[in-house]
Formats: C-alpha cells, sequence, structure tokens
C-alpha cells in the first residue's frame, strides 16, 4: 500500500526554531540543529525548512545553516526562503538540500519555475502555496508570509505551476496555520484533483486522525504539519516528536 511522507515544517526566524499561528504570534522552539538531531532518531521521512523573513530581508536562506543540516540530516530535506535565481538553487542543492521551495517569486515570476525545472529537474522544484480568504470570503493566493495578496485563485494557481514544470505543490491554509483544529481537506482535494502532480498538506494538523483525513478524504500525498510534531500536551510544551511506523499504519492508512 502506497504510504504518504509525513513531513515535519520547520519554520526559521534568524538561526531560531519558531512555531506561528495564522502567519504571526510567533514562539521560540529552539535550536533547529537540535531538532534534526532529534528526528534523526525519530526517523522522520522528510524535512522541510522555511526561512519567514528572508523575503522580506531581501535575502538567501543562510547556506551555512543548510550546509549544517546536510551534515546533520539523515533524511531528505527541502529549504525556501529568498530563492530568486538559479544559483540560488545551485548553491542550495550544493550544500545538500534534496528540494527548494519557492512561494513569492513563484507568483512575480512564474516562467523562473520553468527555467529552474529545466535546469535541475522538477523533482527538485516544489511550489509552496499559501492560501485565505479576502474580503467577502473569496479565497485567494498570498506571498510575502501572508501579507500580499495576488489575485490567483488557489486552482488556478496550481495549475500554472504544473504547467511550468514544478514537480510537487504545497498548499497551505494561513487561517489553519497553527490552530490544530484540521487541515482544510475541501482545499486539499480541489488542488489534488486539478493537477497531477503531488501534493503535499499542511495548516491545522493536531492528531494523526488530521493526517489521515488529507491523505484519505483530500488525496494528499505528502502530510505537512508543524505544530503537530514539536508541541506536547494541552499546555503545548515544547517537545519534538514524531509517529511511530505501528503508528502511521494503525491511525493513517
Amino acid at each position: 500500500m502506497f504510504r504518504p511522507r509525513i513531513i515535519p515544517i520547520l519554520l526559521l526566524s534568524g538561526q531560531s526554531l519558531v512555531k506561528s499561528k495564522e502567519f504571526k504570534n510567533y514562539r521560540y522552539i529552539g535550536d533547529p540543529i537540535n531538532a534534526v538531531r532529534i528526528f534523526n532518531d525519530l526517523k522522520a521521512d522528510e524535512l522541510v525548512f522555511l526561512d519567514i523573513t528572508a523575503t522580506k530581508e531581501k535575502r538567501l536562506i543562510s547556506l551555512d545553516f543548510v550546509k549544517n543540516v546536510g551534515e546533520e540530516a539523515n533524511m531528505p530535506f527541502a529549504v525556501g526562503g529568498g530563492i530568486r535565481t538559479k544559483k540560488d538553487i545551485q548553491d542550495i542543492i550544493g550544500a545538500g538540500a534534496e528540494k527548494v521551495i519557492i512561494n513569492s517569486y513563484a507568483v512575480d515570476n512564474p516562467d523562473f519555475i520553468r527555467e529552474a525545472s529545466e535546469t535541475f529537474g522538477s523533482s527538485t522544484i516544489v511550489v509552496c502555496i499559501d492560501v485565505k480568504k479576502k474580503m467577502f470570503g473569496k479565497i485567494q493566493t498570498w506571498t510575502v508570509s501572508g501579507t500580499k495578496s495576488t489575485g490567483y485563485s488557489p486552482v488556478e494557481f496550481a495549475k500554472l505551476m504544473e504547467e511550468k514544470g514544478a514537480g510537487e505543490i504545497i498548499i497551505q491554509s494561513i487561517e489553519k496555520d497553527g490552530m490544530m483544529e484540521g487541515y482544510d481537506i475541501e482545499l486539499i482535494k480541489q488542488i489534488s484533483e486539478a493537477v497531477k502532480i503531488p501534493i503535499v498538506a499542511l495548516g491545522g494538523a493536531g492528531n494523526l486522525n488530521h493526517l489521515k483525513q488529507a491523505y484519505i478524504q483530500g488525496f494528499a500525498n505528502g502530510l505537512a504539519a508543524g505544530s503537530i510534531f514539536v508541541y506536547h500536551g494541552k499546555n503545548k510544551g515544547v517537545l519534538i516528536n514524531y509517529p511511530e511506523k505501528s503508528e502511521i499504519t494503525l491511525n493513517i492508512l
């Protein structure tokens, strides 16, 4: 039976690991390299690192950091933050990442996705689509950490990114981020049915049943989350965790 990838999403602010709610209210979690070591022991499928301030500060995610992760990680990992050139991608892959994640610049320059996929292969290029409702309830794609509306509907933009050569799409609900009340299943399903490339669900997971819903009802190929992998208990104490293979088989498949 096909098993979806279960992917911790780790947010970076400077050299610190943080966690957000609705793309704001950032809380310090700890040292990201220490988190990598723990996820090694827990045998995570894959890791994603997103530098949440890189685009606003007009810089690239730290290559030294990527190298440090590459030296520690026993699993594939992807990184995003401030990527705007093919040299950026080359440097990141050279530092040890398997994939790059592009968000804001995919909207600013959709043809960059085509150029990047032709140069590095579509499997290297992931586009992250951040989604929330605008005034009067219209759902749109947003960039720059959810501060800039693009005018694209999520389905429209997902189709465009597939057409341009993206190998994978992360679909993230801004309004669900950090709430731990479940994914936006209808949104995930719409994107999964609109494109043929793999879809990774992100935003809202609070338990293993939520992951199962995204897989069974939303048809997601990857199940990504932040809070569920860094918090424990009702008081949300910081504790890096990851489900055992037996838990995945019992609760998700």
